[in-house]
């Protein structure tokens, strides 16, 4: 059974930050750092850092490290979900889960929830040196560079994508990207994980439907400097 840490904060006051409310379910479960991270798949670094604030995960991650403190992702995340049938781009915002100086992700969500829905899509705003950690879990997922580049690891085998390249895969294969370029690069992602948090799905597959419209959209990227250039791909 999973709990809802957010009703133990106080409406009327500022959520602490996520790394200390991660700790202290950890240690209302009494975890080790080393269980959590045997349990979620990742380093004890990597949990350490997240818990201390140096380092904010990303959705995915966020969604297999609460699975080990079962506790409901949406307690964290609190994003925007789909009220109505139709999204506009000027009226869609963008989200994260923490800051970072310069160097936080950012997203907007485009997927609607409703039963029977498996399809979560997202575009990313990826800032320059921003890296991932290696994971892998159930599904599996796209990704589509709309904007920059981005260098994608598959099973430790690298690649370059560019503005219009694309990947498929199976995300039990242990995945890591990371901006290798001095510009924020900009992603479409589709995968079958919850990365939302949003539990059971409510609404009706008769009357759900998702559109969004490209005009007015206040783009975090655009609001950085120009690109200057492409880089060109890894040999």
């Amino acid at each position: 059974m999973t709990e809802n840490v957010g009703n133990a904060i106080s409406r009327g006051a500022e959520a602490p930050p996520l790394g200390d409310r991660l700790r202290q379910r950890r240690k209302a479960l009494k975890l080790t750092l080393q269980e959590v991270a045997d349990e979620a798949g990742f380093s004890v670094g990597f949990i350490s850092q997240i818990e201390r604030g140096i380092t904010v995960p990303s959705l995915t991650s966020l969604i297999a490290v609460c699975r080990t403190l079962k506790v409901e992702a949406g307690s964290f995340l609190n994003p925007p979900k789909v009220a109505t049938p139709f999204t506009r781009r000027e009226h869609r915002p963008v989200y994260g889960l923490g800051q970072q100086g310069g160097n936080a992700v950012s997203y907007e969500r485009l997927s609607a929830s409703f039963p029977g829905n498996v399809l979560r899509s997202t575009i990313i705003h990826e800032p320059p040196g921003h890296r991932s950690e290696p994971m892998s879990h159930e599904g599996e997922e796209i990704f589509f560079i709309l904007k920059g580049a981005l260098t994608l690891e598959v099973d430790g085998e690298p690649m370059v994508l560019e503005a219009g390249d694309s990947a498929h895969f199976p995300s039990l294969r242990i995945h890591t990207m990371w901006n290798h370029t001095g510009e924020p690069t900009t992603i479409l992602h589709t995968c079958t994980m919850d990365v939302f948090g949003d539990g059971e799905p409510s609404g009706s597959p008769a009357d759900s439907l998702a559109v969004t419209r490209a005009d007015h959209r206040s783009d975090s990227s655009e609001k950085a400097r120009s690109r200057k250039g492409r880089p060109g791909r890894e040999a």
